[in-house]
C-alpha cells in the first residue's frame, strides 16, 4: 500500500482488459454461430450426403451456445466485481486526497500563524522603541531649533538604533523621521545613507502621523525599497510623541523595516513535509490580492498573482483542473495584530505512479 493510486490504476486496467477480452470472445462466438448456421443450411441442401456434416454443425452450434452462457456469466460476475472494486478504489483515493487536502490546509494555517506571531512582535517593537528617550529627545531637540543640540541628539539616537539592530537581527534598518517627513537618524547610516531624505509622501508615514495614541501603529504590505538597496521589507511605523507619553503631541515617526525575504523564506521552506512530498509541493504566502509574498520555490515573489479560489472561506482545499490539490488558510491574526488579509497556501501535485 505504499502507492494506493498505483493499485487503483491497476484495478482500472484489469477491468478494461477483462471487458475488452470478453467483448472479443463474444465477437468470435457470434462469428462461430453464424458459420454453424451456414453449415446447417449447406448440409440440408446436400441431403443424405450432408447428414454427417450437419451433426458437426449442430455440435459447433451447441458449443457456441455454451461459450455464450459462460461469457455472459463471466461478464456479470467478473466485470461486476471489478466495477465494484474500482469504485471502492476511487472512493479510497478521494478519501486519501481529502485527508491530504485537510492536512495541507492545517499546515497552511500553521504557516500564516507563524507569520502573524512574528509580525505581531514587530508591531510591539515599533511602539516600544518609539518611547525610547534617545528617539524622543532627538525630535524634541530638533523642534527646539538648537542646531548643535539637535545634531548631538540625532547622533545619540542613531547610536541607540544601531545597538537595537545588533540585538534584533530581523530588521534591515530603523528610521527616525521628523514631522515634515525628513529622515534625521537611522541605525545603519553607513550601509543605508538615508539621512536627509524626505518620505512624507509615503502612505505609512502619513498614516503614522495620524495615529491617535501610542498604542496605535501602521503595518504596510511587503514592498521593495530603493533606499534599502531594493530589499523586501515589511514596514511598521508609529508616531513618536512628546515625552514618550501615549497621548503626547506628535513629534514625528519611527519606522522599522522587517527583513522579509529571509524570515518568510524560512517559514515557507520549513513546512513539515517528506522529501517525496516536497518534490511535488509549493508553499506560499499571498496577500489579500493574491500577490505572492513568499514561495518555497523562490519564484514569482512580488510579481505573480496566484489565482486562489477561496469562495468566501477562511480555510479549505480544492482540486485544480490538472489534479493539483490547493489548500489554504486565511490569516487569523494574533492578539492585537489583526493581519492584513494574507493567506497561507500549499499546492500539492498528485503522487506519481509506482
Amino acid at each position: 500500500m505504499s502507492n494506493p493510486q498505483a493499485i487503483v490504476d491497476l484495478t482500472h486496467e484489469v477491468k478494461r482488459l477483462a471487458t475488452s477480452k470478453i467483448s472479443d470472445i463474444n465477437d468470435i462466438n457470434r462469428e462461430t454461430t453464424f458459420l454453424a448456421l451456414n453449415a446447417l443450411i449447406e448440409a440440408a441442401r446436400a441431403g443424405d450426403a450432408g447428414k454427417g456434416f450437419a451433426v458437426v454443425a449442430n455440435q459447433v452450434k451447441h458449443v457456441s451456445r455454451r461459450i455464450s452462457e459462460i461469457t455472459t456469466a463471466l461478464n456479470k460476475d467478473l466485470a461486476g466485481s471489478l466495477s465494484t472494486l474500482t469504485q471502492l478504489g476511487d472512493s479510497m483515493i478521494d478519501r486519501l486526497r481529502s485527508h491530504d487536502g485537510q492536512r495541507c490546509a492545517d499546515l497552511a494555517l500553521n504557516m500564516i500563524d507563524v507569520i502573524d506571531r512574528n509580525l505581531y512582535e514587530r508591531s510591539c517593537d515599533v511602539r516600544w522603541w518609539a518611547t525610547d528617550s534617545a528617539v524622543v529627545e532627538c525630535l524634541a531637540a530638533r523642534n527646539a531649533a538648537d542646531a548643535a543640540d539637535a545634531a548631538t541628539q540625532a547622533a545619540h539616537a542613531a547610536e541607540r538604533l544601531s545597538v537595537i539592530l545588533d540585538s534584533y537581527t530581523v530588521y534591515r534598518d530603523l528610521w527616525v523621521i521628523d514631522e515634515h517627513g525628513v529622515v534625521i537618524a537611522n541605525g545603519r547610516h553607513g550601509q543605508y545613507p538615508v539621512r536627509g531624505q524626505n518620505v512624507s509622501e509615503t502612505a505609512w508615514f502619513r498614516s503614522a502621523m495620524k495615529t491617535k495614541s501610542g498604542a496605535d501603529y501602521v503595518a504596510a504590505d511587503i514592498e521593495t525599497l530603493a533606499p534599502l538597496r531594493q530589499a523586501q521589507v515589511a514596514t511598521y511605523a508609529t508616531a513618536i510623541r512628546e515625552h514618550g507619553r501615549a497621548n503626547g503631541r506628535v513629534l514625528g515617526v519611527l519606522a522599522v523595516f522587517f527583513d522579509w525575504a529571509p524570515q518568510a523564506g524560512a517559514v515557507v521552506k520549513g513546512v513539515r513535509l517528506s522529501d517525496e512530498e516536497w518534490s511535488r509541493t509549493r508553499c506560499m504566502i499571498v496577500d489579500s490580492t493574491f500577490r505572492v509574498l513568499a514561495s518555497s520555490d523562490d519564484k514569482g515573489i512580488l510579481d505573480e498573482r496566484f489565482r486562489l479560489q477561496v469562495e468566501g472561506k477562511q480555510a479549505g482545499y480544492y482540486r485544480a483542473h490538472d489534479g493539483t490539490v490547493v489548500s489554504f488558510a486565511a490569516t487569523p491574526g494574533y492578539e492585537t495584530y489583526r493581519g492584513l488579509g494574507w493567506y497561507g497556501v500549499i499546492c500539492q501535485k498528485p503522487a506519481q505512479n509506482a
